[in-house]
């Protein structure tokens, strides 16, 4: 047979079958590192071992043929004692926490086991006691537990939307502010649906922080709801490092990474700066208008001149083709080529005379934005007409890159224009549909939808042509609106048209090409 030696002292193992001598038990009993003693059926204290001793400070003589009572504090309910002897009465072993007191009146906390010893016939004879002070263990739970339920309550009452997110992007704690937030801003009202948001516009410091563990704080993004002002929000991301809870690595400790994302709303201050921006708007819109109206005055004028002078320069030349040699001494040549000098120098200072427009650089350029600002710019004449705007933006919208005050123009002609279309008395239904939405991943796609007459088809080009227009003679504008519109869609690679399928009204669409600009 194969020796077994024993690690601690390198000498042969006693058999398996070799009893023990009861001294070995009994040292065994009063070394033991929980208290443990032997009572009769009444309880009343026949052994006590030193851990006994030790932890309630009673010397083991003094506790043997007392009650076990003499622990007892008070203030464990009496509950807790029927269910003990209950268990004991049915010969099984009793355990849970006790409130017991010291020989000096300290108090602590005993998780205690009670079980009977029986006999060969099954009687019970004697119960063994064994327990030990849990107080510092129950101290340290209760703290970890009050400071969980006081973060949970600081979390829980923020006012900041957070979220926790595993390594596998699921979604393992989120707080009241952070699901409320999901409501507003998407269709399902789940958590998870507001980080797939959150992802697609915190694209690359999230895959930052999933990466490497950047941490990123005051990162903005702004959700277009439809209403008068968006969701702005400021955001910040950090990783948190905790140990892996696993058993099988207690030897081998690991690392599990959770990503915070916190939210803070700054849609007020945004505003605020957005109102004192907007009021410096509308001073400069009313200056571009003005000289937008000085423009297609000349435009105007030089268009309507430009005919007759044609016409004088053609008549003569052929004039002068008649006349052949005689053409030098006749008065009437002579005063048409004057009258065509004439018209010639007018066009030139009449086109010398138009306000310049200044060179915008391209810059990224949020298109929701820029319909928001143009609808409350022409909130009194909405108003003042009756018009309810239905205004649909897309909630994730890329950035156009363009100039930004000359695509505000354009808007702002197009919506102007519907608005004149609704105005007539015979309008009933007055309804202006705004939306955006991207298309074929390639362009931003806007419409503006009104409820008025609605344009024929065999206008449908011909609106967008210089000086024509569908308003009588004494209405403000000589038709040039449309088609600066036009230009202006033009400049930025864009297509500007009627849906001819619409027949609820007249509806322009503009599709723009995006940039990828984060």
């Amino acid at each position: 047979m194969t020796e077994v030696t024993s690690p601690a002292s390198g000498g042969p193992a006693p058999h398996e079958n070799a009893e023990l001598p009861p001294e070995v038990f009994r040292q065994t009993v009063e070394h033991a590192p929980i208290a443990i003693s032997i009572t009769d059926l009444k309880a009343n204290i026949l052994y006590a071992n030193r851990a006994f001793s030790s932890i309630t400070g009673y010397d083991g003589a003094e506790v043997i043929g007392r009650n076990e009572s003499i622990l007892s504090n008070g203030t464990t309910p009496r509950l807790a004692y029927r269910a003990l002897w209950s268990r004991l009465a049915q010969k099984k072993p009793w355990s849970g926490v006790l409130v017991n007191r010291r020989k000096d009146a300290s108090l602590y906390l005993a998780e205690l086991t009670v079980a009977p010893v029986l006999d060969e016939d099954e009687r019970t004879v004697y119960y063994l006691g064994m327990h030990r002070d849990t107080s510092e263990q129950h101290e340290l739970e209760q703290r970890v537990s009050n400071q969980r339920l006081m973060i949970e309550a600081v979390v829980n009452a923020s006012p900041a939307a957070m979220v926790v997110m595993d390594d596998e992007q699921r979604v393992v704690l989120s707080n009241p502010s952070f699901r409320r937030l999901a409501s507003e801003l998407t269709a399902d009202c789940t958590a998870e649906s507001l980080v797939a948001l959150l992802r697609d516009n915190l694209a690359a410091p999230i895959e930052a922080l999933e990466r490497q563990g950047a941490t990123f704080s005051g990162k903005e993004i702004s959700f277009d709801l439809g209403g008068r002002s968006p969701r702005w929000l400021a955001c910040h991301g950090m990783a948190i490092h905790v140990g892996d809870e696993r058993a099988q690595l207690f030897f081998t400790p690991g690392e599990q990474r959770y990503l915070l994302l916190t939210l803070n709303d700054i849609s007020e201050l945004r505003q605020q700066q957005q109102d004192s921006q907007l009021n410096a708007l509308k001073a400069l819109m009313a200056e571009e208008g003005l000289l937008d109206g000085m423009r297609e005055t000349f435009n105007g004028a030089i268009h309507r001149l430009q005919g007759p002078v044609n016409l004088i320069s053609a008549a003569t030349r052929m004039l002068e083709r008649r006349l052949g040699d005689k053409a030098e001494n006749d008065p009437v040549l002579a005063a048409m080529r004057e009258a065509s000098a004439a018209g010639m120098e007018a066009l030139e200072n009449l086109s010398g005379s138009i306000p310049l427009r200044i060179a915008e650089a391209k810059m990224p350029v949020n298109v929701n934005q820029l319909i928001r600002e143009v609808i409350t710019l022409c909130t009194d004449s909405l108003l003042a007409q009756g018009i309810v705007v239905d205004w649909q933006p897309a909630l994730r919208l890329p950035w156009v890159l363009g100039a930004e005050s000359r695509l505000r123009s354009m808007i702002k002609q197009l919506v102007d224009n519907a608005i004149e279309a609704m105005s007539q008395g015979h309008i009933q239904r007055r309804e202006l549909f705004i939306s955006t939405r991207v298309e074929n991943q390639q362009v931003v796609r806007m419409e503006i939808s009104d409820s008025g007459p609605g344009v024929p088809a065999e206008l449908a080009l011909k609106i967008f042509q210089p000086f024509f227009s569908t308003k009588p003679p004494h209405r403000a504008g000589r038709g040039m609106g449309l088609a600066m519109a036009q230009e202006i869609v033009i400049e930025h690679a864009g297509m500007l048209h009627i849906d001819g399928d619409y027949h609820e009204g007249c509806r322009m669409v503009v599709e723009l090409p995006f940039a990828a600009a984060g």
